[in-house]
């Protein structure tokens, strides 16, 4: 029965894959718009590929130089398995695909939904959100095609029957998660960089100095801005969210085979994770067409239609998985994990909502402190991100604790099954990952749907429109982000307790096949549980190794983002002496009666982005292996610990400060306190200015950044417990 139903997993991947197909068909068959609007859609596409050509470049080099690395480590060193390079690559090849068609998805979409725009609310929300989730169902598509194969590679080399081998081939699977998690960083630190730098750039010589409207086309950096929505915010969110899905259903797959290890529920526990992901995939396509509105829809009633199609997906996921698990014969307290995972995701989306929407009062009050000028904006902003981290790190604490003791079975002593509860916890909460990032991508396609119109000189309802639909687009990003990190946290600690397994593997692969404790006992390394080895390595908070771990781990998060907004301010700063050079030059700019100079802003974020992207993305690879190897499985264990406490605050505050300070800036343009152009909108728009970095560059990169130090930590594993100095 378990074989038979493993094939949900090829079959969830195929049906995601068809109906993006026909999503993106459908979108294609849609009205592009008048010449101008399709010109404008064409500046955006041809900039956004040529940097993503770029990038790839760049992420390319750094890929062989990682796979020449990890050959040795197989081949010479035979400190891992030979399989490792080849899935390492494979991982990064999948996460750059889903990043791709999606982007490519979002610039044909923007003028088609700028079109459909002018004849309703409705059609325009339709195309942009099914545009949105050709995104969200390429990732799981692509994630689940990429599991379901190395797992029939996989258990065709390595026989199943041998319940050892199910541990090898789940570890051996992870490392394809390296790979989606570095080009995911690289993805998320350049688009992020490029897209802030044009869109602050933009912002502050436009909006403020020179008094013209957002979007408006006599801006030079008006084209690199929406360059960057599609970048940053599609192509660097789609491989950001598929190494979290992947990670999620990997890590978990690795603790079961683990958990279950010489019981007949091992290859059970082993499919579970792809099986849940598989049946909320085709239930994520149900909820996508239950995604509609009515014309003149207020900013709830906007919400109210997405959260229609998330929250049914969630509803039916919840009774789907219950006949998943007792088909399978697992533990009743398995599914409850997993659902303990699905309503963490959705405390922490409806929280994100809250403290980032215009439509309630915490963003109300930062657009209020506006009267008072730019620096109580900023003061407000940074209030609300601080208090808005209670929920979402109450939220994951209470899921990690019930998801573990759910799972776990105590009477037989098998802590590694509550550690399963916690991996499945993960995969709950990505289990309608589906619609859940398209609801996220469509904020860019309106963003630039917005930028179209406006561009374009379309009629004043379809900017209404567009400007309704982008203001959603904003709460459904940040709720997007939100979600994003919460996964990421509980994925985190699920590949910390994968750490372990792959130890394990390294060390018999080395030949310690068992390890002495403290008190002189012997337990075969093969068989050793969790707490063996943290005993064996001394991993307590009272060795000094493991406290200096988690002082590098929680300044790794500080640095990384201290390096990515530097980045971003520089880069911006480019950007501003560049519009301000052609505002002075070029004459009749301003007077409309010359064409900026659009590239020569899509080339100055280009090439900030690839110059600056560099350092933050590789000290994430550098530090775990470095650490490893002076401070041994203590250190990393720290650093690990630390980057993922202090990375999950630090993320949701500086992704909810972002997002609030932005829709604090559209409730005013709304016509509220005093309206676009006011001193109050001036306000706001500094603000606004700050949180771009915040919520779109160094935030969401962090969620990254952790699960990155874990999956080098995993791929390492084995050159750690040979080669460390401080054992």
């Amino acid at each position: 029965m378990a074989e038979l139903l493993f094939w949900l997993a090829p079959i969830g991947s195929a049906a995601a894959l068809l109906f993006a197909y026909l999503f993106f068909a459908q979108m294609k068959r849609a009205n592009e718009g008048t010449d101008r609007m399709a010109q404008i859609a064409l500046y955006v596409r041809k900039g956004a590929m040529a940097y993503l050509k770029q990038q790839y470049k760049v992420v390319g080099m750094v890929f062989v130089c990682l796979v020449v690395l990890l050959t040795f480590m197989s081949v010479v060193l035979k400190v891992q398995n030979g399989w490792v390079p080849v899935a390492f690559l494979t991982g990064g090849i999948f996460s750059a695909l889903a990043g791709f068609f999606g982007m490519k998805t979002a610039t044909y979409a923007s003028s088609r939904t700028a079109q459909a725009a002018r004849e309703s609310l409705n059609k325009g929300l339709v195309i942009a959100f099914r545009s949105g989730a050709v995104m969200g169902l390429v990732v799981v598509g692509l994630a689940l095609l990429d599991i379901s194969l190395w797992f029939l590679i996989l258990k065709a080399v390595y026989p199943i029957e041998e319940s050892h081998n199910l541990v090898l081939i789940t570890t051996t699977m992870l490392t394809f998660g390296m790979g989606a998690s570095t080009q995911a960083l690289f993805a998320r630190v350049g688009g992020g960089i490029f897209t802030k730098a044009a869109d602050v750039g933009a912002d502050l010589v436009g909006k403020v100095e020179s008094n013209i409207p957002e979007d408006d086309p006599r801006n030079p950096a008006t084209i690199a801005d929406n360059v960057g929505d599609n970048v940053g915010d599609v192509a660097g969110m789609g491989a950001d969210l598929y190494e979290s899905y992947a990670g999620s259903i990997l890590a978990t797959a690795a603790l079961g085979a683990s958990a279950y290890l010489g019981t007949s529920l091992q290859f059970n526990a082993v499919i579970a994770p792809m099986l849940v992901a598989a049946v909320g995939t085709l239930l994520s396509i149900l909820g996508i067409f239950l995604v509609r509105t009515k014309e003149g829809a207020t900013q709830k009633e906007l919400l109210s239609a997405l959260s229609r199609g998330v929250n049914s997906s969630s509803i039916f996921i919840m009774l789907f998985s219950f006949g998943i698990v007792k088909l399978l014969g697992l533990p009743i307290g398995v599914w409850w994990s997993m659902v303990i995972g699905l309503i963490s995701g959705i405390v922490i989306g409806k929280a994100t909502e809250y403290f980032t929407s215009a439509s309630f009062k915490p963003t109300q009050r930062i657009a209020n402190a506006a009267k008072t000028g730019p620096a109580t904006v900023i003061i407000a902003g940074l209030g609300v991100g601080m208090m808005s981290t209670i929920v979402p790190v109450l939220s994951v604490v209470l899921a990690t604790v019930f998801a573990y003791l759910f799972a776990a079975d105590f009477n037989l002593g098998n802590v590694s099954a509550g550690l399963y509860g916690i991996g499945m916890a993960a995969v709950g909460m990505l289990s309608t990952l589906g619609i859940t990032l398209a609801t996220d991508a469509y904020g860019p396609i309106a963003d630039n749907a917005g930028g179209n119109a406006e561009m374009a000189g379309l009629e004043k309802e379809v900017r209404k429109r567009t400007d309704a639909l982008d203001s959603l687009g904003n709460t459904t990003a940040a709720t997007g982000k939100g979600f994003a990190i919460g996964s990421a946290a509980l994925t985190a600690l699920a590949l910390l307790a994968s750490y372990v397994e792959e130890l394990k593997i390294g060390m018999v692969r080395i030949g310690q096949t068992t390890m002495k404790m403290a008190d002189g006992f012997q337990v075969e390394t093969a068989k050793a549980g969790f707490m063996d080895f943290m005993s064996y390595f001394n991993v307590n908070l009272m060795n000094p190794i493991v406290l200096v771990g988690i002082f590098i781990g929680a300044m790794m998060a500080f640095m990384f983002c201290g390096l990515t907004m530097t980045a971003v301010g520089r880069a911006a700063g480019r950007m501003v002496d560049e519009v301000r050079r052609q505002f002075k030059e070029i004459p009749g700019i301003l007077a409309g009666q010359a064409e900026p100079d659009y590239a020569r802003c899509v080339s100055i974020s280009t090439k900030g982005a690839q110059h600056e992207m560099l350092l933050p993305s590789l000290l994430a690879i550098i530090v775990p292996i470095v650490t490893g190897l002076v401070l041994g499985v203590g250190g990393v264990m720290g650093l690990l610990i630390g980057g993922t406490s202090t990375g999950f605050v630090l993320a949701v505050f500086m992704a909810n400060a972002g997002g609030a300070w932005d829709n604090a800036k559209k409730y005013i343009e709304e016509g509220n306190m005093g309206g676009k152009g006011s001193d109050a909108h001036k306000a706001t728009v500094i603000g606004d200015t700050v949180g771009d970095p915040f919520k779109d560059t160094s935030g969401p990169s962090l969620n990254i950044l952790i699960k990155l130090m874990s999956m080098v930590s995993i791929v390492m594993a084995g050159l750690t417990v040979a080669f460390s100095i401080l054992k």
